[in-house]
């Protein structure tokens, strides 16, 4: 599995239709979990993004082609990142030379 953190921004779109966003996203995580997708966790918060979601994907297709789909459909903007837990980052710097 490939795990992976979403930090969203709202769009003007997005923002314009906010009282539709509880639905957008109950629909977005049934669609992540119909894609084969692990939800660890999604949190409305506040700063520079409006949510972060963390999950786990069966591959980087997977993950691109959800992605690109929340993307198109244009109430959100979306930067992803690899998350690694902390037995994979140990086991990484232990093969250090």
């Amino acid at each position: 599995m490939v795990r992976n953190v979403l930090l969203m921004k709202l769009t003007e779109q997005g923002a314009k239709s906010i009282k539709e966003a509880p639905e957008r996203i109950e629909h977005a995580l049934k669609l992540f979990e119909k894609m084969g997708g692990k939800l660890l966790g999604f949190y409305v918060i506040t700063g520079e993004y409006d949510y972060v979601a963390i999950g786990e994907m069966p591959n980087d297709e997977v993950a691109l082609t959800y992605i690109l789909g929340l993307t198109a459909q244009g109430n959100v903007k979306v930067t992803t990142c690899k998350a690694y837990t902390q037995q994979e980052f140990a086991a990484a710097v232990k093969k250090l030379p």
